[in-house]
């Protein structure tokens, strides 16, 4: 009897040896979603990069307002870079305002014939209006024409000894285009028509205008360039002994894996903020100087009997001025710190 229990023990033993290994895959499992869960979301990274753009942002904001002298002269040298283009460009936009005021008084003058009455004026003048290049048109009988005369030049007395006026009725037109081509066509135009003894057309002094317009332009983009240059080389050479004086904290960042961009983050800032410090000075000169230019100016133009103020940036004009300064100052600050970065070598 005991030779046959002696099998099916080990039978049993056997069975359960299968079953203890069944349960291993489940044991394995474990491991498999741990490390799943301990994969990092694109969300995760794009805080943390947030969170690391805040803090330089604000650590380079520290680093400047520790050292007050030194970062106010280098946002003073870059606001007097700023001010001179943006003073040129206000000055050349009142000249756009004083050239379209100029393109509305540009004229036509059209002179009838001596013989011309009244009657025949008035349909002259129906036929002038009707040219679809003319805006509008003003009749001037020769009394008026000699009343102006006597008025502009002062001489009543001289004139009033005269038998006749030769002065003949004249129409004054008002085109649609100032161009001097299209004014040229309309005058050739007028011409033609029965009646009209000269059409009188003086675009000399416009041109005159529109090209110094034109010079003004040209120069306030040179200057404008010329001075972003120096905007760029007054940040550089200041991230630059910036670099310098942190070599030995770059070098160790770079030796435990920092990424150049990593490096270049809080210098890059720095510039950001210079160029933005520079440009909210700027802004401060520029109100200050046209604060202090606007009585002069009005005094002058009231003494010919006309009215004009300085020009001021809007806040369109303000915020472009600062953006550029911004972008100029960061410009800079990446110029200088990729040139140098390329130069340490971890030790």
């Amino acid at each position: 009897m005991k030779p046959s229990t002696t099998p099916k023990r080990r039978q049993g033993a056997a069975l359960k040896t299968p079953r203890k290994a069944a349960t291993k895959p489940a044991v394995d499992k474990v491991p498999q979603r741990g490390a799943r869960s301990q994969q990092t979301r694109f969300s995760s990274r794009l805080r943390a990069w947030g969170r690391h753009h805040r803090s330089m942002a604000w650590d380079s904001f520290q680093r400047l307002v520790r050292y007050p002298l030194g970062n106010l002269l280098t946002m003073l040298a870059i606001a007097i870079a700023l001010v001179l283009p943006a003073a040129l460009w206000l000055t050349l936009d009142s000249a756009r305002l004083l050239d379209a005021e100029l393109d509305e008084s540009a004229t036509l003058t059209v002179y009838l014939e001596l013989s011309a009455d009244d009657a025949q004026a008035l349909r002259i003048e129906e036929a002038v209006d009707a040219e679809p290049s003319v805006l509008e048109t003003q009749l001037i009988s020769a009394e008026q024409g000699m009343a102006e005369f006597q008025q502009s030049l002062g001489i009543d007395d001289a004139l009033a000894g005269l038998e006749s006026n030769p002065l003949p009725i004249s129409i004054v037109v008002r085109p649609e285009s100032v161009e001097p081509a299209a004014m040229q066509q309309l005058a050739a135009r007028l011409e033609t028509l029965a009646g009209i003894d000269e059409v009188r057309l003086d675009l000399a002094w416009v041109e005159r205008l529109r090209n110094l317009a034109e010079l003004g332009r040209r120069v306030a983009l040179a200057l404008g360039a010329l001075f972003g240059l120096g905007v760029l080389l007054v940040v550089g050479n200041t991230i630059r002994l910036s670099v310098e004086s942190r070599r030995r904290e770059i070098e160790v960042v770079m030796l435990i894996g920092a990424t150049h961009a990593f490096v270049r983050r809080p210098f890059l800032y720095s510039g950001a903020w210079y160029g933005l410090g520079g440009g909210l000075l700027a802004l401060g000169l520029l109100g200050v100087g046209n604060h202090w230019l606007s009585l002069p100016v009005a005094a002058l133009a009231a003494s010919y009997g006309a009215s004009f103020s300085l020009p001021q940036l809007d806040v369109t004009g303000s915020t472009i001025l600062l953006s550029c300064s911004t972008l100029l100052g960061w410009l800079g600050a990446w110029l200088a710190v990729t040139r140098h970065l390329s130069s340490i070598r971890p030790r």
